[in-house]
Order: structure tokens, then C-alpha cells, then sequence
């Protein structure tokens, strides 16, 4: 399957709280979901919610691991989350760098909850609930927030916290 494109901001898409999926085992959503994977694995990054190509369904994949773009991520098996939804497991948070396939060019500081409780429907169907921590739990966030019509810009707490991508590089040596 060729990969699909990536929405970019200013599409509003991007803009629209997700619709929930009633047939996680339809042709349709099966369908969306291996778009979705492979437009994840056509790039850099480590996770894609179904609105990032176009689709406003409430699809997440978390696929942490180490690239040029995070080279200090931990490496997990991609995982698609339908339906997710997610609670603190504390108030801590913690700001951390975040970048967006939808929004080449920039990252952020972005304060986030450390340590999360995730439950979803996986792609056979069955209720999973999980425990994320970390930069995992950063990653889940951060798709989740596209669910809900939201970008991590949004989320920035002081605008000095946005700098250019190469700037970012630089900070990170």
C-alpha cells in the first residue's frame, strides 16, 4: 500500500473532535489503519492519529522508537489504539520537546502528565488498558490530542518555548 499524505496545519481536519469507530472490524477501518501504518513508516516519526491523513476517526498509533528526529526514544512495537481514551496517574507533569508530522519545522516545550492509564480497543477487537510513562506516555498525548482537535501548539505554556526545528538540533547535541 503506498503511503497516503500527511495533513498539514491550516487544514481543518486537524480542527475536528474525531468520530468514534463502531466497526473495528470492517473493511473501512481495516482499511484506514493500514494507511495509517503505512504512512507512519514512510516517515520519521512515532505516532499518527487517523485525523493526521484526513480521516476524522478516533484512531491512534504509538510507535516509539529511536530516529534522527528522537534519538533517545525507547523502542516499542507499533501499536494502533481505537477508541482510546486515557486518565493521569498523577497532576505531575513535565514539559518535554515535542514536533508534529503535521507541522514540519518546529518543536516545542510542551508540559505533559508523566504517567498515564490508557484503555482502547485494539485492531481484533478486544478492550485493552495499559499504563504509559514517560516519553510513551508523551507520544499517547500527543495523538490523543488530535482526537479531540487539538494540536501540541496549543498546549505551549510561553511562545519562547517554539523554536525551529534546526534550532532544536542544536539544543539536543
Amino acid at each position: 500500500m503506498s503511503a497516503v499524505e500527511i495533513v498539514q496545519l491550516g487544514n481543518p481536519v486537524l480542527r475536528v473532535v474525531a468520530t468514534p469507530v463502531t466497526e473495528v472490524g470492517g473493511i473501512e477501518t481495516q482499511t484506514e489503519i493500514k494507511a495509517m501504518q503505512a504512512a507512519l513508516a514512510s516517515t520519521q516519526g512515532v505516532g499518527l492519529a487517523a485525523p493526521q491523513i484526513g480521516i476524522s476517526k478516533q484512531i491512534v498509533i504509538v510507535a516509539s522508537r529511536p530516529s534522527p528526529r528522537y534519538p533517545q526514544a525507547p523502542l516499542m512495537e507499533p501499536t494502533v489504539m481505537i477508541n482510546p481514551r486515557f486518565v493521569a496517574l498523577s497532576e505531575e507533569k513535565e514539559k518535554g520537546w515535542e514536533g508534529c508530522l503535521s507541522i514540519p519545522g518546529i518543536r516545542a516545550l510542551v508540559p505533559r502528565y508523566t504517567a498515564i492509564e490508557v484503555t482502547y480497543t485494539n485492531i481484533e477487537g478486544h478492550a485493552v488498558q495499559q499504563q504509559f510513562d514517560s516519553f510513551v506516555a508523551r507520544i499517547f498525548q500527543h495523538e490523543y490530542d488530535h482526537l479531540e482537535g487539538k494540536v501540541y501548539l496549543d498546549r505551549v505554556e510561553d511562545n519562547q518555548d517554539i523554536v525551529a526545528e534546526s534550532e532544536y538540533f542544536k539544543l539536543i547535541v
